[in-house]
């Protein structure tokens, strides 16, 4: 068997969608393994942020896995890491994480993750091959979109014009970066509007911008059909921080319901007590739980001081 890996090529995504919905749908038991994640799309979206971080697997010239990783300025993650089930336990994922670990390297990752089964040990061997430690818990939460206030004190970046955007994605890193140090939510923002997958809403009161929330939506975003699904959200830390997120969440439902979605989506991990107290209280219910594993094995911005909402998927 020999066994290569190089960068993912764009005429190749099909492909490598494919094995994901394959490779995830058999893991967890689906009759149907290829109709996991319906039409959501997680492959090419990330592809086109960071071409030259995507990695394949090939075995004797053909595709058979693949791997993405993500940069959220001084935060690293990657995924989906997904490998054709006739090739499991040939230790091609590892060969795949590799390139990854490199690429953090690369561009001076300070706090390196990734989102995984809780139940499988065989995942979590694996990545503690390359320093990562299991943390806290993310829940992958939902509730039904209200019909609520539209004229909520809020706007969207798609609303700016160029300069202004451009404010926007520096006022958006300062709120991050005194969250935790480096954490930049820029090349996220920018693909949701170049490639048309949703906007970000955008909460700000007299002193600036207090919070904000990149929003995927519908088919062919990480979303799916119907579904507004919050990528990343944060508020400015402080005394008001509390307060701010329940604004947020007001201002997440109601693109939700502009964009005509029946569902809002949103992932919190548990180390954030405070927000996961508060989505409960508004009756989002959990569908899908996962652990973090962090490297090094250090909180990063998973703190209960912080008001965040991510998913490592």
């Amino acid at each position: 068997m020999n066994t290569s890996i190089r960068l993912l090529q764009e005429n190749e995504l099909a492909t490598a969608d494919h094995i994901f919905r394959l490779a995830f749908g058999t893991f967890i038991g689906l009759s149907q393994p290829t109709d996991f994640g319906s039409d959501a799309n997680y492959v090419q979206p990330r592809w086109k942020v960071e071409p030259s971080a995507a990695f394949a697997a090939e075995v004797d010239g053909k595709l058979v896995g693949s791997n993405i990783a993500t940069c959220w300025g001084s935060v690293g993650t990657f995924g989906p890491l997904t490998i054709h089930p006739d090739f499991w336990n040939r230790g091609i994922a590892q060969r795949l994480i590799e390139p990854v670990m490199t690429q953090f390297a690369q561009w001076g990752t300070q706090q390196a993750g990734l989102f995984t089964f809780p139940n499988s040990p065989k995942h979590h061997t694996l990545y503690q091959k390359f320093g990562f430690y299991p943390r806290f818990l993310t829940f992958i939460m939902a509730k039904p979109i209200q019909a609520i206030q539209q004229n909520l004190p809020g706007t969207k970046y798609s609303q700016l014009d160029p300069q202004q955007q451009s404010h926007c994605l520096k006022e958006c890193s300062q709120l991050t970066d005194a969250i935790y140090s480096g954490l930049d939510l820029s090349r996220e923002i920018e693909a949701v509007h170049a490639q048309n997958l949703g906007d970000t809403v955008l909460l700000s009161d007299e002193t600036g911008l207090t919070g904000f929330a990149i929003c995927h939506c519908g088919a062919g975003s990480e979303a799916g059909s119907d579904v507004c699904y919050v990528k990343f959200g944060a508020v400015r830390p402080g005394i008001q921080a509390g307060e701010q997120f329940e604004k947020l969440l007001d201002l997440c439902e109601a693109y939700g319901a502009s964009q005509k979605m029946l569902r809002l989506v949103a992932g919190v991990n548990t180390s954030h007590d405070a927000a996961y107290i508060k989505m409960v209280a508004r009756h989002f219910r959990t569908e899908i739980v996962g652990v973090v594993m962090h490297k090094p094995n250090e909180p990063g911005y998973n703190r209960p001081d912080v008001f965040v909402l991510d998913d490592w998927r």
